[in-house]
């Protein structure tokens, strides 16, 4: 009998954390949330003062006020609540953009040859903007201690049944994965509306992720199994991206 009062209180736990929903901006999905704007954006600023603190900061001007003016842009049209808005470019050859909650978003060097223009900066960060608007870190977070809360209800039920545990939690890291890659196809919707309500223009989206599933096969990295990835894979995106450029093009004016 001494295992159902932690299987009972587990249950109220998880009951607890499963009712705290929101909807998210633009494309009106319910999502599970846990987290007080406040609480992720003070984890999104330590974690950004410690990724300066491992990576350089550019030090070419002309790319560095490019991001920070083409984020500027999109940040004004965006739907943010609180955000201390900071654009910077830090000295890294891998491809890659970042954002983290309150408002930081980083972007790579590396990128910038991929984006050619402003508008291939804008569909980058207006993506990761959108991963701001949407909460989809905070999100993440919340899904994580839902799977924590359910592998502990298997323990106080089971608590001899090690393999059944390590059952539920891959099985729940695999259930988190999927959500991610929902998480960049509503990124990318969402960027490309910041990206026409900003004056550019969305179908430079399209242009961009063809040019990046480019470097990747060139690379030889574009071959990955989206079912382990947090990405979807390039044909995917590009595919969905193109359906929803219509949407965006009712919003862009030049």
């Amino acid at each position: 009998m001494k295992r159902w009062f932690p299987l009972g209180m587990a249950l109220l736990v998880l009951g607890c954390l499963i009712t705290n929903c929101a909807v998210v901006p633009e494309t009106g999905r319910r999502q599970l949330m846990s987290m007080s704007v406040q609480e992720e954006a003070q984890l999104g600023l330590q974690a950004f003062q410690q990724y300066r603190k491992q990576k350089p900061v550019s030090q070419n001007t002309r790319l560095a006020n490019r991001v920070r003016q083409v984020g500027r842009r999109l940040a004004a049209v965006s739907q943010v609540p609180g955000a201390q808005w900071e654009f910077v470019l830090f000295e890294d050859n891998e491809p890659n953009a970042f954002a983290v909650p309150g408002g930081k978003v980083g972007v790579n060097t590396g990128i910038m040859r991929i984006a050619q223009d402003d508008a291939g900066l804008a569909t980058i960060i207006g993506h990761e903007i959108a991963h701001l608007t949407a909460r989809h870190a905070a999100e993440r977070l919340s899904q994580k201690r839902v799977a924590q809360v359910g592998a502990g209800i298997v323990g106080a039920v089971f608590p001899e049944a090690n393999a059944l545990n390590t059952g539920v939690g891959v099985g729940a890291q695999l259930g988190l994965l999927r959500f991610s890659r929902a998480h960049e196809l509503e990124a990318d919707q969402i960027g490309t509306l910041l990206m026409a309500r900003a004056g550019y223009d969305p179908r430079e989206a399209v242009a961009f992720w063809q040019r990046f599933a480019a470097y990747k096969q060139q690379k030889g990295s574009g071959s990955s199994l989206e079912f382990l990835s947090t990405h979807p894979l390039a044909t995917r995106r590009i595919a969905a991206l193109q359906a929803f450029v219509p949407n965006a093009m009712n919003e862009y004016r030049l």
